[in-house]
């Protein structure tokens, strides 16, 4: 039988910290360009780059967490049959962390043995295993460490099933996985919907990650004679399996971190596998809206090596299989306004002829995994049990297992009180009790038509950035209520999200005139930056510093702006005017090291090598930077030479980084 319960879920963690207030802007303009191949069909190039500049707000950044960790109780929810069992974590993302097998006494994910995030999301804070729903923008969700609403539904045949479900802030869209696990199902399966209520077209995102466990001999299959890959910087279409001789199928095989999207005919069922030296492997298939499929490793270098160490402890060896609504992760696809997407996922153990799979000959080996999972599951099978769980995305919940955010039902006052009708889906249940004090001002807004007054050294709250509250705001600012510096802030950052700069600067400085604060004085200070303007942005940094409140983030962007403009006197005395754990932070110690390299002091400099980090991003070389330019100047007036190509060389070949501070992916 099919049972859901929830149990404590034990495992070393480390804490995600406060968020910082501090607003992360997007990017100046809306889409990525790719450079592509000539071999890249026409089709394949039509949406690459679009809508996939960088983003986050109305999110606020998580990068307040460390490398200290211990044991703690995450809730968790369990569903299982008789073959499978399946562990969710509604509190990080709603992420299934496990998927036991029974029967085989297997664990068919990579089940990570700690919590332990690290900068590769949206908002920073990531961490690995398991499988994560990524929806609705290019990157790691924004949601990955923050918690989602869980409920218990009804399944097909009257068991018990798991929702999880958000309203997603950045794009106005609610999402919904329901899982599924049939009693005596080998699969379970995931029926995902992503509702547009919105009155216009929105660039639609959704890759679902699963990250199961790499031995030397795992091989990823899909139903493809080809992949999108990078080989040198330009999406190529690469024939499979082989790469300047190498089978780049096995991920151990690969020195440096690849991904490689496999472009699936659009007559194959779309489905991906990692199957080891026994045929055997976690399978994931979809139905043909899920149409994308990738793989992606660390690599075997030192960097590879060191990510799959930090983020999951000694041994803590995985790579990625993942699908999407796209070809490649590098593109949004445009989706029609009030359009309802769904489709069905299924994840279980595959069993394939070893001998075959391993086969030297590609097309032999990816049909004998395609005819093993036609066996264990048919397209046609996969067809009929969408059509079975379609009717439960539209049943109300029986009850509520885990609470999301209130951000939902502020969503249902506001078209309540704008009498507009309600897109969202009525199974998804944004209750009232849910809303807190992060939604408390803009309740005020809609009530009253101003957002209240606070003190300015005070955290100035939850940012918004859906553009059908800028009218009302805007509209209270002319009152005698809501003319005051946080309306005015908000009021700025609205504008700054939808690209009206000057008018986001006229905003700033309306606040500043109402009542001086660092929050409109950093961001005047992020503008002007971003325009070149660094003196000025450097003399915005330092009035929001005087004005406090003296917070790392703020110390960190001001350090930087300093370091760039090479005011090593204007430094010295703003560190030592720092507290100590602001000064003790691992981005400060970073920059100060900079800083430190340039004057030639490396007394100062070498202690930075001997720590461990836990801010550091994805494709980030600052840290190898400095210890390669600290052994050029150690060596230099060690033995009298100049630095030039020639020690360059030298260093980068006799003094490899210590393996704590080398985060290289290529």
């Amino acid at each position: 039988m099919t049972k859901l319960t929830s149990e404590p879920y034990r495992i070393p963690a480390a804490a995600v910290g406060p968020e910082n207030p501090l607003p992360n802007f997007r990017g100046q303009v809306p889409d990525h360009k790719v450079k592509t191949d000539s071999n890249i069909p026409t089709e394949d190039g039509k949406y690459l780059g679009w809508e996939t500049g960088y983003r986050v707000l109305p999110y606020r950044m998580q990068d307040g967490y460390s490398r200290e960790r211990v044991v703690q109780s995450l809730p968790s929810l369990v569903l299982e049959n008789e073959i499978l069992r399946a562990v969710v974590l509604p509190g990080v993302g709603g992420r299934l962390v496990s998927l036991y097998h029974k029967p085989e006494q297997r664990e068919i994910l990579y089940r990570n043995a700690i919590f332990q995030p690290a900068n590769l999301s949206l908002r920073n804070a990531w961490f690995s295993g398991g499988i994560e729903w990524n929806c609705p923008h290019l990157g790691h969700h924004c949601l990955t460490c923050s918690p989602v609403f869980a409920a218990e539904i009804t399944g097909s045949q009257q068991e018990p099933a798991l929702r999880l479900y958000e309203w997603d802030r950045m794009k106005g869209i609610p999402w919904q996985v329901d899982l599924h696990l049939p009693p005596g199902s080998p699969f379970l399966f995931a029926h995902i919907r992503v509702v547009n209520p919105q009155d216009s077209t929105i660039p639609m995102y959704w890759w679902t990650n699963i990250a199961v466990p790499e031995t030397e001999s795992s091989r990823t299959l899909a139903p493809a004679p080809a992949a999108l890959a990078f080989p040198s910087g330009t999406l190529s279409l690469l024939e499979l399996p082989l790469r300047d001789g190498i089978d780049v199928t096995y991920s151990t095989r690969l020195n440096f971190a690849q991904e490689f999207f496999f472009r699936i005919p659009d007559d194959q069922r779309p489905w991906v596998t990692a199957l080891d030296g026994d045929g055997k492997g976690l399978v994931h298939a979809s139905t043909v809206r899920l149409r994308g499929r990738k793989m992606f490793c660390w690599g075997t270098n030192s960097g590879g090596r060191r990510w799959k160490a930090y983020l999951g402890g000694p041994g803590g060896a995985y790579i990625e299989i993942q699908g999407g609504l796209a070809r490649t992760q590098l593109e949004s696809i445009p989706m029609q306004a009030h359009e309802n997407w769904s489709w069905t996922e299924a994840f279980g153990l595959l069993h394939a002829n070893p001998e075959k799979v391993h086969s030297t000959d590609w097309t032999e080996a990816w049909q004998s995994a395609g005819a093993a999972l036609e066996r264990q599951l048919s397209a046609d099978d996969l067809n009929r049990w969408d059509q079975a769980l379609a009717p439960s995305a539209d049943q109300p919940a029986a009850s509520i297992l885990a609470a999301g955010s209130g951000w939902g039902a502020l969503e249902r006052l506001r078209l309540a009180k704008d009498g507009r009708p309600d897109p969202i889906p009525t199974a998804l249940a944004f209750d009232e009790d849910t809303l807190g004090a992060g939604q408390h001002p803009w309740i005020e807004l809609l009530a009253h038509g101003a957002m209240p007054e606070q003190n300015a050294d005070q955290d100035p709250g939850a940012w918004m950035v859906q553009e059908e509250w800028r009218p009302r705001l805007e509209e209270s600012v002319k009152t005698n209520a809501g003319d005051h510096w946080l309306s005015w802030l908000h009021l700025g950052v609205m504008r700054m999200e939808a690209r009206d700069e000057e008018s986001a600067r006229d905003a700033w400085l309306t606040s500043i005139s109402r009542r001086a604060n660092a929050w409109a004085m950093r961001n005047l200070g992020f503008l002007d930056a971003r325009n070149g303007e660094k003196e000025t942005a450097c003399e915005w940094l330092r009035q929001a510093w005087a004005i406090g409140p003296r917070i790392a983030p703020l110390a960190v962007e001001t350090t930087r702006l300093l370091v760039d403009l090479e005011r090593s006197g204007e430094l010295k005395k703003f560190l030592g005017d720092l507290p100590e754990a602001v000064r003790e932070h691992e981005r400060m110690r970073i920059l100060c090291a900079t800083a430190a390299l340039e004057e030639g002091r490396l007394d100062f400099v070498e202690p930075l090598f001997e720590r461990e980090f836990a801010t550091i991003k994805e494709g980030e070389r600052t840290l190898t930077d400095l210890w390669f330019k600290f052994q050029e100047q150690k060596i230099a007036a060690a033995e009298g030479i100049p630095i030039d190509d020639t020690l360059r060389e030298r260093v980068r070949r006799d003094f490899p980084p210590p393996a704590q501070i080398d985060y290289r992916t290529w």
